[in-house]
């Protein structure tokens, strides 16, 4: 599953994959996030949940990179990302950010959905 939605009033774009996530769900979610981002002006926060991914191959690595790069593009001014417990499970994301986002895009892993709101939700964190 891969879901995307934007909380106006916060500029928080959210980001959701759990299950056993597929190419099909993250290709069609590319493409969901490219028309949600369409309204959402620069400096916006990235919220990425990827907390319930039962499993994701690494085949999808080139679709998590050009999500990055779109938000990139976009101008995110803070990722948040919610990580699953098991780190087999991460396909190299610390890696891929390097490439993808711009060297002064701050980026935060958390282990909890509190840790992840705090950051997302501490007023010095706005851009």
């Amino acid at each position: 599953m891969f879901l995307s939605e934007f909380d106006r009033s916060r500029r928080i774009v959210k980001i959701t994959v759990a299950g056993d996530t597929t190419t099909e769900d993250v290709s069609s979610g590319l493409e969901n996030l490219r028309t949600l981002l369409k309204d959402v002006p620069p400096g916006f926060k990235l919220f990425a949940d990827l907390s319930e991914v039962t499993s994701m191959p690494t085949s999808l690595a080139p679709y998590i990179g050009r999500i990055m790069e779109l938000c990139g593009r976009k101008r995110v001014g803070l990722v948040v990302r919610l990580l699953p417990a098991d780190p087999a499970k991460d396909i190299g994301l610390a890696i891929m950010s390097r490439f993808h986002y711009a060297p002064d895009v701050p980026i935060v892993n958390c282990a909890t959905t509190e840790e992840a709101m705090r950051h997302l939700l501490d007023e010095k964190s706005e851009l």
